[in-house]
This record gives C-alpha cells, sequence and structure tokens, in this order.
C-alpha cells in the first residue's frame, strides 16, 4: 500500500489520549498519520502487564480507537520488528512517540531510534508522562538522589509551567493499515469472568479520567490530608490507573488543582503526584529497583516463604480482618486503599516473612494501576530494603491501624461480610469474642472466619530478629 505523500507513525505506549499528549500533537501535523498501539510481551519479559491492567487497557484502547474515528492500528509482538516492517511496507518520514522509563523500554527505543536512523527515519521521543524527567534533577555532587524530600524540593525548583495542549485535529489522512490486527485478538480481557465488579468501580480511558478528576476536586480533595489514610472515606482521587495507561497527564492534573482554593490539601495531594516522580526517578537510576533490594545488606535477610502463609495472605484468609478486607478488596475491585496497601505489605513481609518481591507481584498481576516504578518503589519502602524507605522494625500493626484508620469498621465490613454482625470491640480481634458474642454475630472461628496465621507479638519479635542479622 503507498500512498501520495509520504506519511508519519504516532506510536501510543502508555499515553492513551488526545489531550495534552505532545506527541501526538507533533505527529498530527502531518498530512498523513498511522496512528499504532502495539503490544509487546516479548520485550516487557517478566513485567509483562498482570491480567488487571490488561483488561483496564483493552477499555483504554477502546476509547483511544473511537476517538480517532475507529483508525487506531493494533498489532502483537516485537515493537522494534513491527516498526520496521511498517518502514519497509510504507513510505515513512518520521515515527513520534512519548518516552517511556522502564528499563525494558529504554533499552528497546535506543535500538529503535539506531535502527530507524539506518533507514533515514526521523525518530522523535517526547516527554508526555512526567512533570520533570530522571535526568533532570540532581544533587550538587551530580548523583543522584535517594532521599525523598530533598529530590523533592529540587525538584520544585526545577519544575517548568507548560501550557496545556488541546486534542488536535486528525490529520487529512488517518491511515489504516490492512495487516493490523483488531483489539479483541489481543485477548487482554480474562478468560474467568472475576472482573464483574470491575465495571461498577471503573471507566478507563480519557473521559473517564476527567470524570475521576471533576469528582475527586468536587468531593475528595477538601479533606485529603487527614481523610486519605481513612479507607472508608472517598477522600482518594482513583486516578493512578487513569496515570500509569496516560488516560491523563501529571500536568492536566497540577492544572486542574489550580483552581481549588483549600492550599493546604491541594499541596498535599501535589506531593503525592511527587512522590509517584520519585519512584520513577529511583527506576532511572537503579533499574534493578524491581527486583534487587536498594540496601544491599538485605540480601542477607532469612526469608522463610512459607506458601501457605502466602496462599493465606492472597485469599484475604490471613485471620486480620483489616489485611483480609484489603485483599479481597484487591481481587474484587484490582484496587486497594493506599493506607491498607502499606498494612497488607508490612504484615507479608514481616510477620509472616515473605519475600516483598512476592507480594510485589501478587499486585502487579491484580492491580488496574500497576506500575512498575511506583510497585516496587513502594514494597522495598515497606519491606525496609529501598533508599528511602520505612525502617525495617516499623511493623504495622493490623489490628490498631484497623482501630484507627477504620474504627466504625464500614470499609472492613464492605469486604468481609461474614464480620458484619459483629461488635465493633471485636471486629478487628476477633478471637478475643466471647463465645456467645461470635454465636450472635454468626462467627465461627475456623469455620467461617479463620483463626489466625501468626500471632502479631511473636510475629514482630520474629521479624526484628531476623532483621538483626542483615545489620551490620
Amino acid at each position: 500500500m503507498s500512498l501520495a505523500s509520504p506519511i508519519t507513525i504516532m506510536w501510543f505506549r502508555q499515553d492513551l489520549r488526545l489531550q495534552n499528549n505532545p506527541a501526538l500533537s507533533a505527529a498530527f501535523t502531518a498530512s498523513n498519520v498511522l496512528p499504532i498501539y502495539i503490544l509487546d510481551d516479548e520485550t516487557a519479559g517478566q513485567h509483562r502487564m498482570g491480567a488487571a491492567s490488561r483488561w483496564w487497557l483493552h477499555h483504554s484502547l477502546t476509547k483511544l480507537d473511537a476517538s480517532l474515528g475507529n483508525a487506531l492500528n493494533v498489532y502483537s509482538g516485537n515493537a522494534a520488528m513491527i516498526i520496521e516492517d511498517l518502514c519497509q511496507r510504507f513510505d515513512v518520514e518520521a515515527v513520534f512517540w512519548n518516552r517511556c522509563y522502564e528499563p525494558h523500554n529504554i533499552e528497546q527505543t535506543k535500538h529503535i531510534k539506531i535502527q530507524l536512523s539506518a533507514l533515514d527515519i526521523k525518530a522523535n521521543s517526547i516527554n508526555g508522562s512526567l512533570l520533570n524527567e530522571p535526568w533532570s534533577v540532581f544533587k550538587k555532587d551530580g548523583s543522584p538522589y535517594k532521599i525523598f524530600t530533598p529530590y523533592h524540593r529540587e525538584a520544585c525548583k526545577v519544575d517548568q509551567p507548560t501550557a496545556l495542549l488541546p486534542a488536535p485535529v486528525l490529520p487529512q489522512t488517518v491511515v489504516v493499515d490492512p495487516k493490523a490486527t483488531d483489539l479483541e485478538s489481543l485477548s487482554l480481557l480474562p478468560k474467568i469472568k472475576w472482573d464483574t465488579s470491575f465495571y461498577e468501580q471503573w471507566t478507563p480511558g480519557e473521559e473517564g479520567a476527567f470524570l475521576a478528576l471533576n469528582r475527586f476536586l468536587a468531593d475528595g480533595i477538601n479533606n485529603y490530608k487527614e481523610g486519605r489514610d481513612r479507607p472508608a472515606l472517598k477522600s482518594f482521587s482513583s486516578l493512578s490507573p487513569h496515570l500509569h495507561f496516560g488516560d491523563i497527564s501529571p500536568d492536566q492534573i497540577i492544572n486542574a488543582l489550580l483552581t481549588v482554593e483549600d492550599d493546604q490539601n491541594s499541596e498535599h495531594f501535589k506531593k503525592e503526584i511527587r512522590w509517584r516522580e520519585f519512584s520513577y526517578y529511583l527506576l532511572f537510576h537503579f533499574p534493578g529497583l524491581p527486583e534487587q533490594n536498594l540496601k544491599p545488606n538485605f540480601d542477607k535477610f532469612p526469608w522463610e516463604n512459607n506458601p501457605n502463609y502466602l496462599k493465606c495472605w492472597q485469599q484475604g484468609l490471613t485471620g486480620y480482618p483489616l489485611v483480609d478486607a484489603g485483599m479481597r478488596e484487591l481481587w474484587q475491585t484490582g484496587y486497594m486503599h493506599n493506607r491498607v496497601r502499606m498494612v497488607t505489605a508490612s504484615f507479608l513481609i514481616k510477620n509472616l516473612l515473605v519475600d516483598w518481591r512476592l507480594g510485589a507481584s501478587w499486585f502487579w498481576d491484580c492491580l488496574v494501576d500497576a506500575d512498575l516504578a511506583s510497585n516496587s518503589a513502594s514494597w522495598q519502602w515497606v519491606a525496609g530494603c529501598g533508599t528511602d524507605a520505612s525502617p525495617y522494625f516499623r511493623v504495622f500493626n493490623p489490628i490498631t491501624q484497623g482501630e484507627k484508620f477504620d474504627p466504625k469498621g464500614e470499609y472492613t465490613r464492605c469486604f468481609l461480610p461474614e464480620l458484619k454482625d459483629l461488635p465493633d470491640k471485636y471486629l478487628y480481634r476477633p478471637w478475643e469474642a466471647p463465645p456467645e458474642v461470635l454465636r450472635k454475630a454468626n462467627v465461627t472461628l475456623g469455620d467461617t472466619y479463620p483463626h489466625p496465621v501468626v500471632q502479631i507479638k511473636e510475629s514482630r519479635l520474629r521479624a526484628l530478629e531476623a532483621y538483626s542479622l542483615t545489620r551490620g
């Protein structure tokens, strides 16, 4: 297939939107554009998207395709080989894309740039995902920051306000490749229908991102600093999956926050966006982040990795209600409240002595907002082996955490209906409830709800003993 004039390829990646998409706006100045998306599991390797993320991707691509007049060309396979094939079959003069920062994506695009240069085709990569790219912030000695607070302080200094780009006008010709596949052939949706409640919780795509943002600005931001730790409240934005897939950009969110009069809550939310940036910063400068302890002394940690403990944790059957509620929320909705993420991760690592990488792998498969940078950095933070980490000896107690942050039990009872009639006094410690109280609440420990898999005090002491082996 040939056209009267050369074409430009727009390669969508983690930027599935029209508005404020710098690569798209630049590409759409050409007369003939071939918009493409490539599912490249081969290059991603062990970091190929998990099941929940693939569900999101299917629906976000569906929305993007519709916004492009059903002209999105979809492929599956090695991206470098597919782009090379397109350049051979079409008269391509340029390829545009927004940058990704995962190690495998960086290596991939280096190869593609060399490949395109050899063909005398322009390769144009642009920042469409971050406020500050990882190579723009350094300490005075030229080394990367390892602690968030000084990184945040310096990153704010180098912020460059940018004007938001409108959705570009469709070019004169949007090229359709007859050899492209269709979205259904990517088989992104689960074969076992565990995603039913996802549809009630989420609206993937650009329009859904703005719905979530506007809802948060109307109902959640004004109590964000305090309410963000209360899982029963709606003081969270639900924007993390939209950010990961690029349904919306951080610039758009920062710009929207300018309309918020409550500076304290607004600034606190901006800081959380900067935590996301810091995760990408760490991944770029320490590409072993997903697999390697950033504090090498943790390589000596004596993980037990009891498979039964891991299974109980995954299924929300540990006997600790806040942990179990969080794990069931994750399975049912593809999401978990941030406070509860910290509690469940701490419990797995420190009370069960299961390697943080096994927990990160489960989250990777189950979260719709699974993000290699944020997931890896957050698990290392909780484990205490990251560069800017919670101390290992800080062990989140799931009993007191539940009593403090979900005191009325609305969140916990929502995901543990078998405990809905248990009085607040015993909700987070059902093993202490008298037999008549359990009977009245229709709770039978070991039957309708499990006994604790470990004892909190003893397991904490075991964790501290194990931690002592990594010191010195």
